[in-house]
């Protein structure tokens, strides 16, 4: 288990950190998906970026682990949003070619990146199973 728990922490480490280098490489493609409402779409973009480069790489560096991980759930659901504005509203997103069966398909795609999250930053290893004998 703790392979596997290594190997997805390091997958989801540089996934983080490709992802939050994508909001500085192409910043347009995520302000047009994040929903009218909220304010200052290019500011956020950039906050969520840094937050994502910063929490995938805390994931790597054990002191801040944890705090990394709890990071990163809060920018998962925090980004959730924009997330449902994709899949409720694909054509008042210009340029956005994407099925919508996909766009829906994202959605509890969310849910995994929290488990992956917290398997890989926050849940404790499991040592054994092995019991004492059993004494009378």
């Amino acid at each position: 288990m703790t392979t596997l728990r290594i190997v997805l922490r390091w997958l989801a480490a540089l996934g983080f950190v490709a992802a939050g280098a994508g909001h500085f490489v192409m910043p347009k493609l995520y302000v047009k998906i994040i929903p009218p409402h909220f304010p200052d779409p290019a500011l956020l973009v950039a906050i969520s970026g840094v937050c994502e480069i910063a929490g995938g790489a805390g994931l790597l560096v054990r002191p801040l682990r944890r705090a990394a991980g709890w990071g990163l759930i809060a920018l998962l659901v925090a980004v959730f949003p924009a997330n449902i504005y994709m899949a409720v509203a694909p054509g008042r997103i210009p340029g956005l070619h994407i099925a919508r069966w996909l766009l829906w398909l994202r959605l509890p795609l969310q849910g995994v990146l929290v488990t992956w999250v917290w398997f890989v930053a926050l849940a404790k290893p499991v040592l054994n199973n092995t019991r004492p004998p059993h004494t009378m």
